[in-house]
């Protein structure tokens, strides 16, 4: 189409009210090239005319030997001493091409470590730490909640929790590369370097702590610092150690709601302790069964965990169920300590009832359906209850004085 005269004679309008003062051609060669006025050469070759440059020449290699109707039409005339010489045009074109080559160096860069941050970061575990912080952040406030501190706890307690899984992926690089599950994360896979990846837990978590430390209080950073230290530095060793390792792993998931109980507060209460405790037991039997779906995995990185100990499957299931009977007492503490209205109480029965369920039928018979019906009822039952709290929650102001020392 664009080799027809039609075609070039439709460019040649479209082009004619941009190019028709100062782009010039020589009609005695057989690629005509064009022309800058000589006070426009230098600058603007990269800027405005650039768009003719590329337009012409396409037309131009498009074109015959000889000068067309075409070209008379976009008021082309033969060229003049200002004529751009074949360098100067090269140059131009060559220009061009490297800002682009290194517009998308650069641009690969930041996909390549964004994508590397993410996976360090464990991001979609990191929200989920953020959602109980905020969850916590609310009710502990008042009647009014403070939006730019809840958001200030959420993005310190999002960097925390990235420096603290970061960290965990540097100790447990050796480990990781044996399991088919974390293979392919960024340091076994080797997409970025072990320096890199320390060097970034390091500013994210001293960047949240210093966040949580002056847009909140310093028991909230003591509380975030303290648990990154407790997860980087004591649970992840301990996986290699001993099976104790799950109930350590559980104390770092229950802390970030008293984090942000803290944060909004100012204090530690009793009744801040209603939303870590449903954490702390929700994540045995959680842990439980994914320990024993991935029990040949787990054995390959050379982690201990519970169900090793356990090859019939009893012990796990018995605990799993155990922990699930610990969180029926809950709703009714959160409604009688003033917490939540009534209506709680029957929502958090439902479906702490329903991940029992699921539990006892993994005690009865211990096979991997069993087990990921429970985890899968484990998922289930964190979102609900902590959108039953915030939805029937009561102010903070009107709670009875439960303050601990």
């Amino acid at each position: 189409m664009w080799r027809s005269a039609a075609g070039r004679r439709l460019s040649a309008r479209l082009l004619l009210p941009r190019v028709s003062n100062h782009c010039f051609i020589d009609s005695s060669t057989s690629h005509p090239l064009p022309c800058f006025p000589p006070s426009s050469v230098g600058a603007s070759v990269g800027r405005s005319y650039i768009g003719d440059l590329f337009s012409l020449r396409l037309l131009s290699s498009l074109g015959s030997s000889n000068p067309s109707s075409d070209q008379k039409l976009l008021g082309f005339v033969e060229a003049g001493p200002c004529a751009a010489s074949p360098v100067e045009v090269s140059a131009a074109i060559g220009s061009l091409e490297s800002i682009s080559r290194r517009y998308r160096d650069v641009s690969e860069a930041l996909r390549h470590y964004g994508r590397c941050y993410w996976e360090l970061s464990k991001a979609r575990l990191s929200m989920l730490v953020v959602a109980t912080s905020g969850s916590g952040f609310v009710l502990g406030s008042g009647s009014a909640i403070d939006f730019a501190g809840l958001c200030c706890t959420c993005a310190g307690t999002m960097m925390v929790a990235a420096s603290a899984n970061s960290l965990n992926q540097v100790f447990e690089i050796q480990n990781d590369a044996k399991m088919n599950r974390t293979r392919r994360r960024p340091l076994p896979s080797g997409r970025i370097s072990v320096q890199h990846a320390a060097i970034w837990a390091a500013s994210v978590g001293i960047a949240g702590t210093a966040l949580l430390a002056l847009k909140t209080n310093y028991l909230a950073a003591s509380l975030a610092a303290s648990n990154l230290v407790l997860y980087a530095f004591v649970y992840t060793p301990l996986k290699q150690i001993h099976p104790i390792n799950t109930w350590v792993g559980a104390v770092v998931g229950a802390i970030p709601p008293l984090l942000g109980w803290a944060a909004a507060s100012g204090e530690v209460s009793l009744n801040s302790m209603i939303l870590p405790a449903a954490l702390y037991f929700w994540q045995i039997p959680h842990f439980m069964a994914l320990a024993y779906l991935c029990r040949n995995d787990y054995i390959a990185g050379g982690f201990r965990m519970f169900s090793f100990g356990d090859p019939s499957g009893k012990r796990t299931a018995l605990a799993s169920f155990r922990n699930c009977l610990y969180l029926v007492p809950l709703g009714f503490l959160a409604y009688d300590w003033g917490m939540t209205s009534e209506w709680f109480t029957l929502e958090s029965s439902l479906i702490t009832l329903a991940m029992s369920v699921a539990a006892l039928f993994f005690v009865r018979e211990r096979t991997t359906k069993n087990a990921r019906r429970m985890f899968h009822s484990s998922l289930l039952y964190l979102p609900v209850f902590m959108s039953g709290l915030l939805l029937h929650r009561l102010p903070n102001d009107d709670n009875q004085d439960l303050s601990l020392p």
